[in-house]
């Protein structure tokens, strides 16, 4: 599809609607998915099979993360988002702002920490350079909020409002490319603001919500953006195809609104998540307080009760 004014042609599937529609989803992601989905379940058994319990929620939450992922890559939305923004604006926003929640929850790397063996005193194996890895600085620079916090927000004004992405929307390698790069800067993000998972960087939960909103408005003001706009300002989707029977405006209009209302979505998760976390880490020390006091028994009070009689043996 040629687009005018921009200097490029986009290498799209063949695209007709009505019958003989030819759709497909993208083979890469479709491959990914199930890798995921595999691998997770491999470890999942391992785990059960040497008497390991594993939460069923944390599963869950993997697989429906995972299916969020193949249902906007692998499904006919993959190819309609190549030819309407609003569609690819969904794209978006799933897979950088809910997919990675979703299996963050899922606590891979907890879960693949736990499954692999270790390699014994003096050697490194796969759970060694694991650990070695989350402990670099390359991980210390990645999941610092000075560095995850503007890479979120430059993902979006620095990719469309720039010729990068018609250049990355020209073939499917670019635009799997863009996607996966979507996928990795919400995994990042959101990483230390859910601490499931160890890192090197936990902030105290008051401290994760600031960084969840320090976020959040940006892409609001993003879509508020497009709405705004008097004419198409994303030269990929300049000139709809007229089967589609769409304005290129319109649908901008309709892509912001996606991208403005999304926002709070995330947000709302990962507050019910951290909420959720929290209460259980207070419940937790109060039950470690707890056991501790019983097991103490009332050697604190006949401590007191021993300093008191001292201070009036003094006094006598």
């Amino acid at each position: 599809m040629d687009h005018s004014g921009h200097g490029m042609t986009m290498d799209l599937p063949p695209f007709t609607l009505g019958r003989g529609m030819e759709f497909g989803g993208d083979p890469f992601f479709l491959v990914g998915s199930l890798l995921a989905l595999v691998l997770y379940g491999w470890a999942v058994a391992r785990l059960r099979r040497r008497g390991d319990a594993w939460p069923v929620g944390r599963t869950v939450a993997w697989v429906i993360g995972v299916l969020t992922v193949a249902l906007v890559m692998c499904t006919k939305l993959n190819d309609y988002g190549m030819v309407m923004f609003s569609v690819h604006m969904v794209q978006h926003m799933v897979i950088s702002m809910l997919s990675p929640i979703l299996l963050l929850l899922g606590a891979p790397v907890t879960l693949t920490l736990r499954a692999l063996p270790a390699a014994g005193r003096g050697r490194k194996g796969p759970r060694e350079l694991l650990v070695a890895f989350l402990h670099s600085r390359y991980v210390r620079i990645i999941s610092h909020p000075a560095f995850t916090i503007p890479l979120f927000i430059a993902s979006l004004y620095a990719l469309y409002f720039s010729p990068l992405f018609d250049f990355l929307m020209g073939s499917r390698v670019g635009h799997i490319a863009m996607m996966v790069h979507f996928l990795a800067v919400g995994l990042a993000f959101f990483w230390p603001i859910m601490g499931v998972d160890p890192g090197p960087h936990r902030p105290g939960y008051v401290m994760r919500m600031l960084e969840l909103f320090a976020g959040m408005p940006f892409h609001a003001f993003f879509g508020i953006a497009l709405m705004m706009g008097t004419e198409p300002m994303v030269g990929t989707y300049l000139h709809p195809p007229a089967s589609l029977g769409i304005d290129a405006l319109s649908d901008q209009m309709a892509a912001g609104g996606i991208a403005w209302a999304f926002s709070e979505i995330p947000s709302v998760v990962v507050l019910i998540a951290l909420v959720y976390q929290w209460y259980k880490s207070e419940e937790r020390q109060s039950q470690r307080a707890d056991r501790a006091a019983e097991r103490n028994g009332d050697q604190d009070l006949a401590d007191y009760n021993a300093y008191l009689a001292s201070l009036n043996a003094r006094g006598r």
